[in-house]
């Protein structure tokens, strides 16, 4: 059992994802530990007191030198904080909570995902790519347009480097210059890009309403 730790870190990094999304990077405790795919709590000073929401760390537990949370960077008060935040400001974090994690035992794994709910699949595809298991994972990732896509080059590279991992992406309003899959994913896809859909575990990640339906899907292709 991974044990809960509450300590203060000074951010360290901001990348720039997409045109609304980004990601903050901290220190990483010695002593802190926790699985691919769990969430931790942070707190920063908003405008009068301070605000608190949980975040998926979307690093991967083999990234020792620090943690990452990504937030879509949405205009309301905590993220008008949290884009405001400068190099070496303090923020409060508690973790790892969570079960939304790879499980090792499973050697054949789909993944269904929508928008910002990458970054828990993003911290698993980077575990199983860095230790290189033995796990093959197929990912289907859907957004919007091609600019909403996070950690695409990242999940690009981790395909290069993983034979075991492929990333299939669905934009839902493509442009003229993109050739791959138009609209969202649906049974056709499933059974075209993941043929053995029957034998795989199944995880999905994404909007509330993403999920459902995905969940519904799956039910109807009776997995």
């Amino acid at each position: 059992m991974v044990n809960v730790m509450k300590f203060e870190a000074n951010l360290v990094q901001t990348i720039e994802r997409t045109h609304d999304v980004k990601s903050f990077r901290f220190p990483r405790p010695s002593s802190f530990e926790y699985k691919a795919g769990q969430f931790m709590f942070v707190t920063i000073q908003g405008e009068n007191d301070e605000l608190k929401k949980h975040f998926t760390i979307s690093s991967s537990p083999t990234e020792t030198g620090f943690i990452e949370f990504t937030k879509k960077l949405t205009g309301n008060p905590y993220s008008t904080s949290l884009n405001a935040l400068q190099l070496n400001d303090k923020v409060k974090i508690e973790a790892p909570y969570g079960r939304f994690t790879l499980d090792e035992k499973f050697k054949e794994i789909a993944m269904l995902s929508g928008g910002i709910g990458i970054t828990p699949l993003r911290s698993i595809c980077k575990y199983v790519s860095d230790l290189q298991l033995e796990n093959n994972i197929i990912l289907l990732y859907g957004n919007n347009t091609i600019k909403d896509i996070v950690f695409k080059e990242e999940l690009d590279q981790l395909q290069e480097e993983n034979s075991n991992l492929k990333v299939v992406y669905t934009i839902a309003k493509p442009s003229e210059n993109w050739h791959g899959y138009a609209g969202y994913i649906d049974a056709q896809m499933i059974k075209k890009e993941i043929p053995d859909y029957k034998s795989r575990a199944f995880y999905t990640c994404g909007p509330p309403a993403m999920v459902k339906a995905m969940t519904g899907l799956l039910t109807k292709l009776k997995l």
